[in-house]
């Protein structure tokens, strides 16, 4: 005599279905103006994006923008900061970064997030923590989707990395947009050639 429990599985195992295939990835096509809609993208993300410029121009916007009492950290060869990551030991004393420049590995065009590999940025706090962001990334580096960059990231590889797309936002209370509520007060994406 069978038990309920071997009912069950049999009726299970005689009534399963056919193996289909998955479905292949739908195409969204973008291969023209990659740079103005990133542009778009972010803007609509509450950030900025520029492109023309050189490591000479963020130097100069840096210099300008921040005083020297407050806390820039670069992560960019050819950007100077005033705050050494190398004598960080506990990401707590991140908390006073005013700005982080960083360089990202690939950007995407459909939502202008940012792939942040974790040796870019050392500690996993930086993008989250600073009250602003600039991102270098290299035009040639614009992806149409998060289904292009997919096939470019190693997310096995550093074993972190995260996706940013524009200053910190809520929605929550009222349904009022709020930017800079839980991270970055802005964000300012350089798109170098």
């Amino acid at each position: 005599m069978n038990s309920s429990k071997e009912a069950i599985i049999a009726a299970i195992k005689k009534n399963k279905p056919d193996i289909l295939p998955l479905p292949e990835h739908p195409k969204f096509p973008y291969e023209n103006n990659l740079i103005e809609q990133f542009q778009a993208s972010i803007k609509l993300n509450g950030g900025l994006a520029k492109a023309g410029e050189g490591k000479e121009q963020i130097q100069q916007y840096l210099n300008e923008k921040f005083s020297a009492k407050q806390q820039v950290l670069s992560l960019v060869d050819g950007i100077a900061g005033n705050f050494d990551i190398e004598k960080v030991k506990d990401p707590h004393e991140l908390e006073h970064i005013e700005v982080a420049v960083l360089e990202g590995d690939w950007g995407v065009v459909e939502n202008a997030a940012i792939w942040l590999p974790e040796e870019k940025i050392i500690h996993r706090a930086l993008p989250f923590i600073a009250q602003h962001l600039i991102v270098l990334v290299k035009v040639e580096n614009l992806l149409g989707n998060m289904h292009e960059v997919y096939q470019k990231v190693n997310v096995a590889g550093p074993g972190y990395g995260v996706f940013v797309a524009g200053p910190s936002k809520t929605a929550d209370i009222e349904q009022s947009l709020v930017i800079g509520a839980h991270g970055p007060r802005s964000m300012i994406v350089y798109l170098m050639d």
